[in-house]
């Protein structure tokens, strides 16, 4: 019978490298970190758009929490036609890009004010703005590169100034501008109901004196054809006017009561 060779050392190897392949284990790869999808200016446009159409509709009451408004203005951003083939974006990304808008533009509004206090004899609109974004990186550090969102915002009542010392105050307001915002809310339902109500008392009003003018003038013509003697010149004047005004009252007030 042969004999085979034992060494104590290959024994140990043998045993060593069966247990190295019998408990070693694929580590999982790390998933690697969402990539940060920067705003474009269109979509920019159309978030801004969503927020003054949001908050400046009466029909919605202004008692809604924070997360319904924002909602609605994610639900527009995102329904928006313009935005075909973008990516949808989530609520508080909306709401953080405002944040960072309206901040921006406050302080550029303020700038650009400055500017035009500044602005000498003969120059123009595009000297007014390079003075602005000069303002800016000055007093901020840092270039301005919303201007597509401040030309849609600058005329709203929100980021525009008509006092003397405007420049100066929107600057300052700018500057102490914090990252969770102040929301601007709409006129509410219930105000936007009581306005309404006041409109219409003020129509029937109206609408009552009318129909009390109209019967003194026709008791007034009444009492001047019931004269028997001749009139005056002044009355037969009054009295033909008064004629052709009570025609046209009754028309008036057939008209009101039928329809």
């Amino acid at each position: 019978m042969g004999h085979f060779p034992f060494t104590s050392g290959g024994y140990v190897n043998l045993l060593a490298s069966q247990t190295i392949e019998n408990t070693h284990v694929e580590s999982p790869p790390v998933p690697k970190a969402a990539e940060r999808r920067k705003w474009s200016p269109k979509e920019d446009i159309v978030l801004i758009s969503a927020w003054l159409n949001t908050s400046k509709d009466p029909i919605v009451s202004t008692d809604q929490k924070g997360g319904a408004f924002w909602k609605r203005i994610q639900e527009y951003y995102n329904g928006s036609p313009q935005l075909s083939g973008f990516a949808p974006r989530e609520l508080n990304q909306c709401k953080q890009r405002w944040g960072r808008l309206n901040e921006q533009v406050c302080r550029f509004v303020g700038c650009h004010e400055a500017a035009l206090k500044e602005q000498a004899s003969g120059q123009n609109e595009n000297d007014v703005m390079k003075a602005a974004h000069d303002i800016f990186l000055n007093d901020y550090g840092s270039k301005f590169g919303l201007e597509h969102a401040w030309r849609e915002l600058r005329h709203d009542q929100k980021w525009k100034s008509n006092s003397k010392d405007g420049a100066k105050e929107k600057r300052k307001e700018g500057a102490e501008v914090e990252p969770e915002f102040e929301e601007v809310k709409p006129e509410g339902v219930k105000a936007a109901k009581r306005k309404k109500r006041g409109n219409e008392a003020y129509d029937q009003l109206q609408t009552m004196l009318g129909v009390k003018d109209a019967i003194s003038k026709r008791r007034l013509l009444e009492r001047l054809l019931a004269r028997k003697d001749p009139l005056s010149e002044t009355e037969m004047v009054l009295k033909d006017k008064l004629v052709v005004t009570g025609l046209n009252c009754l028309s008036w007030l057939l008209y009101w009561l039928l329809y």
